[in-house]
């Protein structure tokens, strides 16, 4: 088992901005991770680390209940990419790894 990762994220919504944490860790060859924000605690589902692209599913309930769907690339400590949330935009999503 790898040591586990927490990254600070801001996505950018076209509500605002949105800070969450999450926690990543490989376990018996498959990935795991939360996430945790806007008050609430969420499961990463169908999540997927390939080389240095990273992409889960999850569900919020705050501001308003969504189904997210995120794709991002790794960088050394920085994260970038994109949130989907059904027909809505795509927001733009950073982060950064704690050390």
């Amino acid at each position: 088992m790898q040591p586990s990762e927490t990254w600070d994220l801001t996505i950018a919504t076209p509500i605002g901005k949105v800070n969450a944490v999450i926690d990543l860790c490989e376990r018996d060859g498959a990935w795991h991770g939360t996430a945790q924000g806007a008050g609430e605690d969420a499961e990463l589902r169908d999540l997927l680390r390939d080389g240095d692209r990273i992409t889960w599913r999850q569900a919020v309930t705050k501001p308003m209940r969504l189904n997210l769907a995120f794709d991002m690339t790794i960088d050394g400590d920085a994260m970038t990419g994109t949130s989907k949330a059904g027909r809505l935009p795509s927001s733009k999503v950073t982060g950064r790894r704690r050390r």
